[in-house]
């Protein structure tokens, strides 16, 4: 389900976050793979590509498959940030090899969100949200005179 249209305003994408329901069953791979195909035909080409995927369900897809996923991913030079609530015994090991897969110079996170916290005041200090990257980013330009 889509909660947010893409956009830099970060109060729609903390108020798209807490809309976020934890329940039913997620297909992960394939969500990634739409993902992908709506970042390679967007309008706006410019800036990096980065796909925020919130997890609430278990992950059926094997650890071998995710990896494949990621370095696919990672050859495209997609970032991925994954948010991890609720299952998070029978996710995490999945995911931190996944993370581990797709991550280039530090671009892609995962983000656990503790039980009983509201996912917003996580990820407001988050590099999902603060942008940090191993690589710098988008730096400041040159103010000389």
């Amino acid at each position: 389900q889509v909660l947010c249209s893409p956009t830099d305003d970060m109060g729609k994408l903390l108020g798209a976050s807490s809309d976020v329901r934890i329940g039913g069953k997620a297909n992960f791979a394939g969500g990634l793979q739409i993902a992908q195909l709506a970042l390679k035909h967007r309008k706006n080409k410019n800036g990096g590509q980065r796909i925020v995927v919130f997890v609430g369900s278990p992950v059926d897809t094997d650890e071998k498959k995710l990896v494949k996923i990621a370095k696919q991913l990672k050859k495209a030079n997609v970032a991925v940030d994954v948010v991890c609530m609720g299952e998070q015994e029978g996710n995490e090991p999945k995911l931190e090899a996944f993370i581990e897969a797709v991550n280039k110079n530090s671009n892609s996170h995962l983000v656990t969100i503790p039980k009983g916290v509201l996912p917003s005041d996580v990820l407001i200090t988050s590099p999902v949200i603060t942008g940090e990257e191993g690589g710098g980013g988008g730096g400041g330009g040159g103010m000389g005179g």
